[in-house]
């Protein structure tokens, strides 16, 4: 089938792209600005369309000849007016459709009973689901609540609130019910509907296997990340814009952002209709399950340069996601260049550790390996394998080797007592004839302590990550005049 994605450059349409890519089929993704694509690692395998929304000639002609079209975009970020943009955005693209003769239209909107008082974000959902099906095309509405993946903007606020806040006064809505639903399900739902047959407005209400409240699902948070269980003290007088503010200070989600979501939690949003059940074959995902692959997942994108195959694990944070999905990283980057060759400055950071020591400042490495003995870590007793040779998994000091490229590349992942994960990576690369060292510190903090450790030794990483680069580049430009 010929299928048009809009959202392409967001977090579903981002993961549902590849997965019709996969399942055969051919797909244009109509983009506002079309360059923000250019670095997917699909675009090749698509067709691009410049189109704005609200523009019917650009939608016209990107949406002729399709047999579906997904509509996966919302204006909740951009101000108070966001109801008013997505009703007429809606509204512009169902007539569009209805133009071009597309077959069908499939929706993601949001959880909430019509009969009910809603917030304006889950009712501009539903509002926007009315206006797709206002012309003849078909349209498949899919209602979702908190959908559980790593990037996803109410998991990361979700796992954000849990990790910083070991006790903390909530608004009554941590103790309403939701029914969250895993993303690899939620995808699986999306791409099943392009075969199930439809004449008219079909809605579906979709959902996990678990109704739980907020509280229960920061509490499974915690336990699945190996934190100690929160204490949550719900009180009355927080008010959704109070509640915004202090999402916005605690987290790194916007207030714009984070206020329509905190209106939406004061409502009850679970699945009372089993049409989606009785309709589609997916096995769901439990909400601690969800959670495990998605903190799995973090765990593995230790850092940036190691997401790997993001196109193929619906769950991972992809280039489109927001720059805190993936958990809170801390960064030193630090790059030089240099005459010598690359061989002799991988040399220069492959001994790092051991006899050779860490480049500069020692005895500060040597202060922090007798800290970690006291509190009951390896310090720096181990030392090395070998002094020049090295492979993954061997121990260096307090490091294990995560990663290693001859000649290329040396990853170190912190084997000592912390607050928190830790990396130290090296990359040398050939560019217009010199070598080009890349150096970064890389920590993720775990909890507030995590947060407080590391603002305690940032004065402390300038003179000693600058040092420890100059001093590598310095060995190799030695080596490589010998």
């Amino acid at each position: 089938m010929r299928i048009a994605v809009t959202g392409a450059t967001g977090y579903i349409g981002g993961r549902l792209v590849p997965q019709l890519i996969a399942a055969g089929h051919d797909v244009v993704c109509l983009a506002r600005t079309p360059a923000k694509l250019a670095d997917r690692p699909w675009i090749e395998d698509v067709e691009v369309a410049r189109a704005d929304l609200l523009t019917s000639d650009d939608l016209h002609t990107a949406l002729a000849g399709a047999d579906a079209a997904y509509y996966l975009v919302h204006s909740m970020g951009e101000g108070k007016d966001f109801e008013d943009s997505d009703r007429r955005a809606a509204l512009s693209f169902a007539q569009a459709c209805e133009t071009a003769g597309v077959g069908r239209i499939i929706y993601l909107g949001g959880l909430g009973s019509d009969d009910e008082t809603l917030s304006p974000h889950l009712a501009s959902r539903h509002d926007v689901g009315d206006a797709l099906a206002s012309t003849s095309v078909p349209v498949i509405e899919f209602r979702a609540a908190v959908i559980i993946g790593s990037g996803s903007v109410s998991f990361e606020m979700l796992r954000h609130l849990t990790q910083v806040l070991p006790a903390m006064t909530t608004p009554r809505w941590v103790r309403t019910r939701c029914q969250p639903i895993a993303i690899r399900d939620v995808l699986s739902y999306l791409v099943a509907a392009l075969d199930v047959g439809t004449a008219h407005h079909t809605i579906y209400e979709i959902g996990g296997p678990d109704v739980l409240t907020y509280e229960d699902m920061m509490q499974t948070y915690a336990s699945v990340a190996g934190l100690p269980k929160r204490l949550i003290l719900p009180v009355p007088m927080l008010s959704p814009g109070l509640s915004s503010l202090w999402i916005g200070l605690v987290t790194p989600l916007p207030v714009n952002i984070a206020r329509p979501l905190v209106d939406s939690l004061r409502y009850e949003v679970v699945v009372h209709d089993d049409a989606a059940a009785e309709q589609f074959d997916i096995p769901l995902l439990g909400f601690r399950e969800s959670v495990e692959l998605a903190v799995d997942i973090a765990d593995r994108l230790r850092v940036p340069t190691r997401w790997t195959d993001a196109e193929t694990s619906p769950a991972k944070p992809m280039d489109a996601d927001p720059a805190w999905s993936g958990g809170t990283l801390f960064e030193d980057r630090r790059s030089a260049s240099t005459a010598a060759a690359p061989e002799d400055v991988y040399w220069a950071f492959s001994r790092v550790g051991g006899t050779v020591g860490y480049y500069g400042f020692d005895w500060a490495w040597h202060l922090r390996g007798l800290l970690d003995i006291i509190v009951g870590g390896v310090g720096l007793r181990r030392g090395r394998r070998h002094p020049t040779e090295i492979r993954k998994g061997d121990a260096v000091d307090f490091w294990r080797v995560a990663d290693v490229v001859p000649g290329e590349r040396l990853e170190l992942a912190a084997e000592m007592k912390m607050p928190g994960d830790a990396w130290l990576v090296w990359d040398v690369e050939r560019i217009d004839g010199n070598s080009v060292l890349h150096q970064n510190a890389v920590f993720r903090p775990r909890g507030l302590t995590g947060r407080l450790y590391w603002g305690a030794l940032l004065p402390f990483h300038g003179p000693i990550f600058k040092g420890m680069l100059a001093n590598i580049i310095k060995a190799g430009e030695e080596r490589s005049a010998a």
